[in-house]
């Protein structure tokens, strides 16, 4: 795929990952352009649309700022017209459908965007991985997006996640995920924010910058 080098990245590490309590949210803070120039140290990529749900971001920004404005309006009118809140798979299934039609339409620059959603309904707690293409997947344990993934997110994952994890011990897990992805991904870095689902609502419990090493 050709690429435009002056495309605005966010690069990015992003991850999700399933509680025996609720969901984590959890993503780097670094903007690229082209091949690697930093040109934003301190971007937010963990965003909350609703007091139920809350979503990560990867790929241009222009695409993903956009398409998660309108996705954000689209639930607080839905929650108007209804007297509540939605359901997380309603929300999942928009934005589906957007990056669906975002990089199948006619543009010089191709709208790539992946993103990871997660809340809680009436239901129960659910995250969904959506892919660039606009596929989506329920997810049931752990996901990872952006160029960070495989460079570390991942492999923190396959070796320390185990079924039944609490919240408490996930913050910690997304941190060390997050932290492998920035030692070996130039794309992600300079941060990290947490973000926790859980049955008292959404909440950030950390946002910090770095410099050095993430200490967890």
């Amino acid at each position: 795929m050709k690429e435009n080098n002056d495309v605005l990245k966010t690069g990015t590490t992003t991850v999700g990952i399933v509680c025996s309590d609720g969901l984590i949210l959890a993503a780097d803070k670094r903007v690229t352009v082209g091949m690697g120039y930093v040109i934003n140290h301190d971007i937010e990529k963990v965003i909350i649309l609703s007091d139920n749900i809350a979503v990560t971001m990867a790929g241009n920004v222009s695409d993903v700022q956009l398409l998660l404005k309108l996705l954000k309006a689209e639930i607080q009118i839905k929650k108007m017209r209804r007297e509540k809140e939605g359901s997380v798979k309603e929300a999942a299934n928009l934005l589906a459908r957007m990056v669906y039609n975002n990089i199948r339409k006619m543009s010089m620059l191709q709208g790539v965007s992946h993103f990871i959603l997660g809340g809680r309904d009436e239901n129960g707690f659910h995250l969904y991985d959506i892919y660039p293409d606009g596929s989506i997947n329920e997810v049931k344990t752990y996901v990872s997006s952006g160029s960070g993934s495989l460079a570390g997110a991942y492999s923190v994952f396959d070796t320390l996640y185990r079924e039944g994890i609490t919240i408490a011990e996930g913050i910690k897990l997304a941190g060390k995920a997050i932290n492998a992805a920035l030692q070996r991904d130039v794309f992600s870095g300079d941060g990290i924010d947490i973000v926790t689902i859980t049955d008292k609502g959404i909440k950030k419990v950390l946002t910090k910058l770095l410099n050095t090493r993430l200490e967890i």
